[in-house]
């Protein structure tokens, strides 16, 4: 990879070289299940996460993962949000929290890129988290630069 020294997030790589061609050889289909997506947008008493197993995802995530639709998406409801860039970021834990106590959904599902700069979308679960009175079990997916699944677990909150 070329690129330069800095924040891992911040820096730039060119992989060009490394992927070759793939040929398509059906169309996928997407798993997106509701509108909007971004999690200032969306409403948490929506009825998409009554009783759902969410997604909150960074931005970035689903253009580095190859299968998100078909492997994570499938049947889930979804959030997006840049916990580097996006600003307000106060209301994503009462969002978060709303979903925990209001919507009562099932399961949490934290997915992040490698970088450290998308740790603080999983901040946000985990603080919504502590502050709810209904706890939901909530697993953290870290997702590396190059497509790959890095951890998979089960977090406390």
């Amino acid at each position: 990879m070329k690129g330069f020294e800095g924040c891992p997030g911040s820096r730039t790589i060119d992989r060009r070289e490394e992927q070759g061609e793939e040929e398509a050889t059906a169309k996928v289909k997407s798993q997106l299940r509701q509108w909007p997506i971004q999690l200032h947008l969306i409403s948490p008493q929506a009825p998409y996460y009554q009783g759902a197993d969410v997604l909150l995802v960074a931005d970035c995530v689903a253009y580095a993962l190859g299968g998100f639709h078909s492997e994570y998406l499938k049947g889930k409801s979804l959030a997006i949000a840049c916990p580097k860039l996006d600003e307000g970021q106060e209301e994503y834990t009462e969002k978060i929290k709303s979903w925990l106590e209001d919507a009562k959904v099932n399961t949490l599902t934290v997915m992040t890129m490698e970088v450290p700069c998308c740790m603080g979308l999983l901040s946000l679960a985990q603080e919504a988290l502590a502050a709810s009175s209904r706890k939901v079990p909530l697993k953290h997916i870290t997702v590396g630069l190059q497509g790959d699944i890095q951890q998979e677990e089960w977090v406390k909150g």
